[in-house]
């Protein structure tokens, strides 16, 4: 999603007559469709041989972004979200009112509403828990439906091939199981509120650099055992209404026209049933872009509105493609609940997102580094507390671009008074770490320096039992991060502070990884991620121990950005960047920006699969975090047809805490596969001296390669190693087992 730019010339006065016509017809009651006893595909059908052309046609896109040029006039009943689609009063079926949520919903400022801002989607997936990402999808679920809205754009899969990309805070890491099962869990948290759920953006998304001009280049079967299997997996868990199309071309051409990705991987190989939308001004082409797949068009109606009813008046698109197009529309609509149970604004449960927010932030942050134990920090003995770091006395940074959640009151650093926040400004949220330590440590003496004079920082910490510097990377999207390195020259503060203060804790305020040249002066690191609005509150009941870290990584922390696949981001020539949107205009809308090639030369190989195969030593591996306990792992064995592993899991310390017990496979020589994929996981939470066996069943997905040849995955022949641990690296126990070649059932169930 972008900040669109108007699209009122593109108008045209005929169509919209007709469609504030149509919207004015009162509806009727008691159809037939409305038995919701009826699957939602034949209520769908019902409602499709009732409708007329120009209803069909103006279901097929938006009415304008708000805030951002005219809209059509049918627009009217806009709730002011990202984008509208009309619905058919006189049929009983509901317009789409879509808000971005990817971590909270959006906009709450402008339209004077409230909204809870959730930890990021990176650290939803730190927790490695399904069951919390239904709680996570079904409160924005619940608000999107209190601020009047029925569709989420949120539902970000991409996975973090690209460790610079601006959105990674938006999305599930770097393994397909794993974000495609906590994406997914959320997104049918969210639907199951009756809100269109939506997965995004379709496919290899991983760059915001140029991403209306990149051409992502990849083969085949790396696409679909990577990025492809991340959405394949998400779809079969969340059953989505929706899709969303991204900016970038695959393999030549634009995602959101790609006959492949939209026809022949999602609906034929995957036997999707809702609709794609397309991102915003995403949409290339009428006849091109409908043949393929796409369904509706956002936010205006340049290429789906009156030329497209030419373009079936004329024959270039049958009206059998016309209906497939609406069928899958009115199917998510049933399918959701939307039909049955319209929205209705309502009162935020602002307490309860709190307490949701803060105990899923504290669930996620991860525990990195914990020489002789510095943490948890004791009340007794704690006498003077040094706190660092920009806006520490007040505030939390979050991640920036559509996903931006509104902070009550506006930005903590500069506040409007309106509740308003801007395109690309940094939004601290009002979570003060320094006020939380001061009520978790009522009797010592708390100082703070901003850090913004190292000298006064140094001098701060010096003299305090505890420094703890809580260090910030900001991310959002239209931009990709310049390095991986803390900004600011915050780097050379904690340099200082370490060198001053031997007992010196690092807080990450992050949306994905970053360097550290001073984590082996370090003796204690906290990866807090953007936690969301009470972050602080979150962190500091880590930090003194009240809750037990046992967030693991869902990304791996190289050592520099020397051992990345792409050593840079691959940008366009300058030429092609003019315009950050996209192009203006209906011939350069329909031409694109001029592309350039991005190849995915590391292909299967993403994440920690690289630095395995590459054998490259990280600084934090994938699955990794500590916890103020220690866990043992024994026992492990493997059905034989390795559908099924157990294991037992063992709480050796003296404090309760949970883990995630994880299985990682690797598969039969001359595959060509990386050293080893995560195949399955458990968390589990144990009591001192506790032992459990945990199964873990393995989907046969995850032990399968891709054929081209056949088109399909399928188990080769041969000796499958699993093994289990606590992370990437740390993996004591195997067992084989020997599969003969078999051809699991991809398709979404």
């Amino acid at each position: 999603m972008t900040k669109a730019h108007s699209l009122a010339l593109y108008a045209v006065s005929s169509l919209l007559i007709a469609r504030f016509a149509i919207a004015q017809i009162p509806s009727a009651s008691h159809q037939p469709w409305e038995d919701r006893r009826l699957p939602p595909e034949q209520r769908a059908e019902m409602v499709l041989q009732q409708m007329t052309l120009d209803e069909k046609i103006a279901m097929l896109h938006g009415t304008g972004q708000p805030g951002t040029g005219i809209l059509a006039p049918e627009g009217r009943d806009s709730n002011g979200g990202a984008g509208y689609m009309v619905g058919v009063p006189r049929l009983a079926i509901p317009g789409l009112q879509m808000a971005d949520a990817a971590y909270g919903v959006t906009k709450s400022g402008t339209t004077g509403r409230y909204s809870t801002a959730l930890p990021s989607n990176m650290a939803l997936a730190a927790t490695w828990d399904p069951a919390a990402a239904l709680r996570y999808g079904s409160l924005i679920g619940r608000e999107l439906r209190a601020q009047g809205y029925n569709m989420t754009l949120g539902g970000g899969v991409d996975l973090a091939r690209e460790l610079r990309n601006g959105r990674n805070f938006e999305y599930g890491g770097e393994d397909p199981l794993l974000a495609g099962t906590m994406i997914g869990s959320a997104i049918r948290g969210l639907q199951a509120e009756h809100v269109v759920g939506d997965l995004k953006h379709y496919a290899m998304n991983d760059q915001e650099s140029g991403r209306n001009a990149v051409d992502e280049h990849i083969d085949e079967r790396s696409l679909r055992e990577t990025d492809l299997l991340a959405f394949q997996i998400a779809l079969r868990e969340a059953k989505p209404g929706a899709v969303m199309c991204s900016y970038n071309r695959v393999n030549g051409d634009f995602a959101c026209e790609n006959q492949h990705l939209l026809t022949d991987v999602l609906r034929t190989d995957w036997h999707f049933k809702g609709f794609v939308v397309s991102d915003w001004q995403g949409t290339h082409s009428t006849v091109k872009a409908s043949h393929a797949g796409l369904d509706h068009e956002e936010p205006d109606a340049i290429f789906y509105g009156q030329d497209y009813r030419k373009a079936v008046l004329d024959g270039r698109i049958s009206q059998q493609e016309l209906d497939e197009h609406v069928r899958r529309m009115l199917y998510a609509e049933f399918a959701s609940g939307v039909a049955d149970d319209p929205a209705h604004k309502s009162v935020v449960d602002v307490e309860g997102g709190l307490r949701l927010s803060q105990q899923l932030a504290e669930e996620s942050i991860v525990l990195l580094k914990n020489e002789k134990q510095l943490l948890p920090l004791r009340e007794n003995g704690m006498h003077r507390i040094a706190v660092i770091g920009s806006h520490a006395d007040i505030a939390m940074i979050s991640g920036g671009g559509s996903a931006q959640v509104d902070p009550p009151a506006g930005n903590a650093i500069m506040p409007s008074g309106q509740g308003d926040t801007h395109w690309m400004d940094k939004i601290w949220f009002p979570t003060s770490p320094l006020q939380a330590l001061k009520e978790a440590f009522p009797a010592a003496q708390i100082e703070f320096s901003s850090g913004d004079d190292p000298a006064e920082a140094t001098a701060i910490a010096k003299r305090c039992d505890v420094a703890i510097v809580l260090a910030w990377q900001w991310e959002s999207e239209a931009m990709d991060l310049a390095s991986l390195s803390l900004p600011e020259r915050q780097d050379e503060l904690i340099e200082r502070v370490a060198a001053a203060n031997p007992r010196t804790v690092v807080v990450l305020e992050t949306g994905s990884a970053v360097t550290m040249p001073w984590a082996s002066r370090t003796p204690a690191i906290v990866e807090a991620w953007y936690g969301g609005s009470h972050a602080a509150q979150a962190l500091v009941r880590v930090l003194t121990g009240k809750t037990n870290p046992a967030g693991k990584l869902p990304i791996t922390f190289p050592m520099s950005e020397a051992d990345l696949p792409h050593r840079t981001v691959k940008t366009p020539p300058p030429a092609s960047t003019e315009d950050f949107y996209g192009p203006q205009g209906a011939e350069r809308d329909h031409a694109g920006l001029p592309p350039f090639t991005v190849d995915n030369t590391e292909g299967l190989k993403v994440g920690y699969k690289w630095y395995q195969a590459a054998k490259k030593p990280v600084l934090f591996p994938f699955g990794f975090g500590l916890s103020y306990t220690s866990f043992a792992f024994s026992n492990l064995k493997a059905q034989p047809d390795g559908k099924t592993v157990s294991l037992f899991v063992t709480n050796t310390g003296s404090t309760s805490g949970s883990t995630v017990a994880q299985v990682y496979v690797a598969l039969p020589a001359g595959t060509e596969e990386p050293p080893l994929r995560l195949a399955g996981w458990a968390r589990v939470t144990l009591a001192p001296s506790e032992t459990r066996e945990v199964s873990i069943s393995i989907d046969p997905l995850l032990l399968s390669i891709f054929n081209t040849g056949t088109n399909a995955f399928q188990i080769v022949a041969g000796t499958y190693r699993f093994r289990a641990g606590s992370s990437s690296e740390d993996l004591p126990l195997s067992v084989e087992v020997n599969l003969a070649l078999s051809a699991p059932d991809p398709a979404p169930r």
